[in-house]
């Protein structure tokens, strides 16, 4: 994986997080449908079964919101690294250092001591 991009990465990631999330709801929601199995009365149990309904919802909703946050990441990401690959490369020349500036701090050092006594 070393040499993978990092947007097939990302997506990968996703895939993880949206497998793992949707066994933790389902999970969940086989325990509140067992809850409303048990339960004695008939409201009791079909709050249960509409928690259950809810959780799976709400799973569904957030695992569609991870989704699309890591496609559209990755999709960024990959489009970034195009431009920059097709960008041309500015070469920097570079500048001999000119010597007046470690004369000028040594007599705003110099300035400064003065000052302070």
């Amino acid at each position: 994986m070393a040499d993978a991009d990092l947007d097939v990465v990302i997506r990968q990631l996703a895939r993880q997080l949206h497998t793992g999330l949707m066994t933790r709801a389902k999970e969940r929601r086989d325990r509140f449908n067992g809850l409303a199995a048990k339960a004695k009365g008939k409201e009791t149990g079909d709050r249960f079964k509409m928690m259950a309904k809810a959780t799976m919802e709400q799973a569904t909703a957030a695992a569609k919101r991870l989704q699309m946050s890591a496609d559209n990441v990755a999709d960024s990401y990959a489009r970034s690294m195009r431009l920059a690959a097709s960008t041309p490369v500015a070469v920097k020349v570079e500048k001999k250092a000119k010597e007046e500036k470690p004369a000028k701090k040594a007599k705003a050092k110099k300035a400064k001591a003065k000052k302070a006594k």
